[in-house]
């Protein structure tokens, strides 16, 4: 089932990893996962990590107001401290507003 993400405040986390403590890293993103998920306004979460290292993740909220208490957020802050120490060479983060929303399935 298709979620419609227009209007939406979509948050863009283009990373690249340093390679530094894998199963650390894993258990941080599971956390912070679940702890976004739990978060006012919320409205999913995609990622993905190619061949070259580049993860793209995409977090939806519904409005810029819980994007920004997530960036806020006391634990999430921690985490993303520990992620410049120790689990990435580089980031970027990109926030705008979905325009449009649509998708395709196979019958």
């Amino acid at each position: 089932m298709h979620n419609d993400r227009t209007g939406q405040i979509v948050v863009i986390f283009l990373s690249v990893r340093t390679g530094a403590d894998d199963a650390g890293y894993a258990a941080a993103a599971a956390a912070m996962e679940g702890l976004a998920a739990l978060q006012p306004g919320y409205r999913g979460i995609e990622s993905t990590r190619g061949s070259d290292g580049l993860g793209i993740t995409l977090s939806f909220w519904a409005d810029e107001a819980s994007a920004v208490r997530w960036r806020d957020h006391p634990e999430h802050k921690a985490i993303r401290d520990a992620g410049r120490d120790r689990w990435y060479a580089r980031y970027e983060v990109i926030i705008c507003t979905a325009q449009r929303s649509y998708a395709w399935t196979p019958a």
